[in-house]
């Protein structure tokens, strides 16, 4: 199971709420105040979806004093693929935006779990719908972030709302305009006394969770939809993907149908923001024991060791920042 890090009362930041209160931000070329990064009523972006972004998890390892970000430069290479497909165009580069990210982190001073959101944007104050208008821009900024949803055991239904399809809004791309559907995916499910949902395909296949992807086990087999049934391609999926083949887990990846769901011995969800999370019902309907099952903790338990740098293995997952990074002016 995941332990969370002690940290020294005088560092522990205001309980989590999800909103962004303070640290520094990388906005117009520059590090500056967050409070300073502001833009338009007018910006393209806000007036259309026009934008992209990642999130990125730093995990605080309390022995080594130190905050680990997983996986920056895949997902920093995810991201650039992203304004690719919005015609965003950055000076940026993964390397100059992994430097950027390190240092808005050091200077920010958390000594806990922090969550960075870099966004691609078109920036021009301006009314009209294309994507070759507009001047582009980024930004990035972090903030203290614990369990994003529970981590000990998920109630879920099977949306109304279908995951929108590749040949609509790119599901493999994280654009900021597409996440309507996650939103009102994820209201009715909560409305209904649920903690999430899993979305279907137009086919009836299941695609992935509201804002996470969905993996199955049947007897020793981990089981998860294919890159083709509008998922997005997940950074957490491949880790875990990884992680099954030291539990000797044959990884399939194929179509489910939603009633498969029903008689799986074990189910869970897995992205940045949720991490590895069991589910243990779904529309009323026990998943197995009804209980988090031992695959899904074993992973859970083995993700969490790596993303705190306590497993050699999967130190090259990590990077650290406060280990000797120079600083940038």
């Amino acid at each position: 199971m995941a332990v969370e890090p002690l940290i020294p009362p005088e560092t522990v930041p205001p309980p989590p709420t999800k909103a962004v209160y303070g640290g520094f931000a990388y906005f117009k070329g520059a590090i500056v105040p967050f409070g300073e990064a502001n833009v338009s009523i007018g910006t393209h972006a806000l007036n259309y979806g026009t934008a992209c972004f990642e999130g990125i998890r730093g995990y605080w390892n309390p022995e080594h004093q130190e905050i680990y970000l997983l996986k920056l430069a895949e997902h920093y290479q995810r991201f650039l693929k992203s304004t690719a497909l919005l015609k965003i165009k950055l000076e940026e580069n993964v390397e100059r935006l992994c430097e950027l990210t390190r240092e808005i982190v050091r200077r920010d001073g958390y000594r806990t779990d922090v969550y960075v959101r870099p966004i691609a944007y078109k920036s021009s104050a301006m009314i009209k719908v294309d994507l070759h208008s507009s001047e582009n821009a980024v930004a990035i900024f972090a903030m203290p972030m614990g369990a994003y949803s529970p981590i000990d055991g998920l109630r879920v239904t099977i949306s109304s709302w279908r995951r929108i399809s590749d040949n609509s809004i790119p599901a493999r791309a994280k654009i900021t305009g597409a996440y309507i559907n996650t939103a009102l995916a994820t209201e009715d499910a909560n409305a209904a006394g649920y903690d999430d949902c899993l979305m279907l395909t137009e086919d009836g296949h299941i695609a992935e969770g509201s804002a996470a992807n969905f993996f199955m086990v049947q007897g020793r087999s981990l089981i998860t939809p294919p890159v083709t049934d509008d998922i997005l391609v997940g950074i957490t999926r491949a880790a875990v993907m990884r992680l099954a083949l030291d539990f000797e887990l044959d990884v399939v990846e194929r179509s489910i149908d939603r009633t498969e769901v029903y008689q799986a011995d074990e189910a869970f969800l897995c992205g940045t923001g949720v991490q590895v999370a069991p589910i243990v019902e779904v529309d009323g309907r026990p998943v197995g024991s009804g209980r988090p099952g031992t695959i899904t903790l074993g992973l859970q338990e083995a993700y969490f060791r790596a993303v705190r740098g306590a497993d050699p293995r999967y130190r090259q997952w990590c990077t650290p920042v406060y280990g000797g990074i120079p600083r940038i002016t």
